[in-house]
């Protein structure tokens, strides 16, 4: 049910991009009960002149490493799920690709289970069964 969008300045590895995105994903299902096979992801590098972002918003200094993760899900997640999310995201990434969690940026966009259609013309959270989801 989520859609991912990765954005990054241009620098990271082939290998660093896979370990971020499989960190975003294994964070979600462990704690933003996402299914397993529910992967949809958009990465994308930027040049300088394309990716800007305030380097002190909130007094948090960022650096051109900075991650910013935004994420459409269905809603339904508690304060405390979204918060434990973040925390174990920024550890994940910080684990496996050595980012500082200053330089991670999280957005959550939340809409309805009707807002999604996977193919075949269908609602699909609607009209499958949620065993089907997984």
């Amino acid at each position: 049910m989520p859609l991912v969008s990765v954005d990054v300045l241009e620098g990271y590895s082939s290998d660093e991009l896979d370990a971020i995105s499989i960190a975003v994903h294994d964070a979600m299902v462990e704690l933003l009960d996402v299914p397993e096979r529910d992967h949809f992801q958009i990465i994308t590098e930027h040049a300088p002149s394309a990716f800007r972002f305030d380097r002190h918003y909130l007094d948090i200094d960022r650096s051109n490493a900075f991650v910013l993760i935004r994420i459409t899900l269905a809603s339904g997640r508690t304060v405390a799920a979204k918060q434990a999310f973040y925390a174990r995201l920024a550890a994940l990434l910080a684990e496996r690709v050595g980012l500082r969690t200053e330089d991670l940026t999280v957005v959550l966009t939340e809409n309805t289970r009707e807002d999604w259609s996977f193919g075949r013309g269908q609602a699909s959270y609607i009209e499958l069964p949620r065993e089907a989801w997984r």
